[in-house]
């Protein structure tokens, strides 16, 4: 049948084809004119529209006479076009994904370029001071004439540090370089009113004889962390964990979630100091208590604002059935 219709297609264009070239062979001699157009322009409208009537007369055929034909026409077509929307749609999020993975891969990208620079600066010479690292703490009090205040702390913090770096060379002077709007940023800020803590940080890796370090300043508020008294973390205990392994573990998880709870506050200090005693005091509960539940309180043994050590005890506690 497929070959038959074919067959039927190319001997009706190739009868209708050369009719429209006879047709408006005639119209250009005989000088027709549609729309005022010259013969020659009509002559091939009349040809362009020929050729459009067998394209028109071949579908028409084709939908009349071939059932696929019209199944890809007016089903699969439209079906293939709603696929691809949808396709598209589902495409989004996926599209999202791969921006989000290229972001990381950037990142990793750029952490291991930094890696790679720092492992050229040690193998260049002796780090003597990490990027990040805090060089120098100080206490601001905007009451105080902040412009002397700024340039005695700068003067400690550089004589403090050229120590590190360079400690042959004593007559060298100024080896901290600020950025400008830092400085302008730290004073306006202090301005403000309040008590203000600044620590120093180094910006970059500096290496044993440097001649220079770049630092970049914090500027926190100075305030109270904890109060003497204050219960920082506690945790319930059971009959079954009334031994002293149970009681070692959970004190160093105390000790951890605390200098965690410490940090959420502001704090900028690393280690906790505890006081000694309560060790022998948990001991000496123990072995008068058995067969009850219990709590260990994390207490602060004095007042500590965000530089001050963090000093505590552990006290254990019956919990009443």
């Amino acid at each position: 049948m497929a070959w038959i219709l074919i067959l039927f297609l190319i001997l009706l264009g190739g009868l209708i084809a050369p009719f429209g070239d006879i047709l408006g062979t005639k119209i250009g001699k005989a000088r027709f004119s549609i729309l005022k157009l010259r013969p020659k322009k009509t002559a091939t409208i009349i040809t362009i529209i020929t050729g459009a009537f067998i394209s028109s007369i071949s579908i028409g055929l084709l939908i009349l006479v071939s059932e696929e034909f019209r199944q890809r026409l007016f089903v699969d077509i439209p079906f293939l076009q709603k696929t691809l929307d949808e396709s598209k749609k589902a495409l989004i999020p996926l599209q999202k994904e791969q921006k989000e993975l290229e972001g990381k891969i950037i990142n990793k990208e750029k952490q291991l370029n930094q890696l790679k620079n720092n492992i050229k600066e040690f193998r260049r010479g002796n780090i003597v001071i990490k990027r990040g690292q805090t060089l120098f703490i100080a206490e601001i009090n905007s009451s105080s004439n902040l412009k002397i205040d700024f340039t005695k702390i700068n003067n400690e913090a550089d004589k403090f540090v050229k120590k590190i770096v360079i400690p042959i060379n004593k007559e060298a002077k100024n080896i901290l370089l600020w950025r400008p709007s830092d400085i302008t940023k730290i004073q306006k800020i202090a301005a403000r009113g309040g008590n203000w803590i600044l620590l120093i940080k180094s910006a970059t890796n500096v290496l044993k004889g440097d001649n220079y370090v770049f630092v970049s300043p914090d500027l926190l508020e100075n305030k109270f962390i904890v109060k003497k008294g204050d219960v920082i973390t506690s945790s319930t205990l059971g009959e079954s964990d009334l031994n002293l392994k149970s009681i070692n573990l959970k004190i160093k998880s105390l000790l951890r979630e605390t200098r965690d709870e410490i940090k959420s506050k502001g704090s900028q200090v690393s280690e906790i100091k505890t006081n000694g005693n309560f060790v022998k005091k948990i001991r000496d509960f123990l072995q008068e208590n058995q067969n009850i539940k219990f709590k260990l309180e994390v207490v602060s043994l004095r007042d500590s604002k965000t530089v001050e050590p963090i000093v505590v005890e552990i006290n254990i506690l019956k919990i009443e059935s």
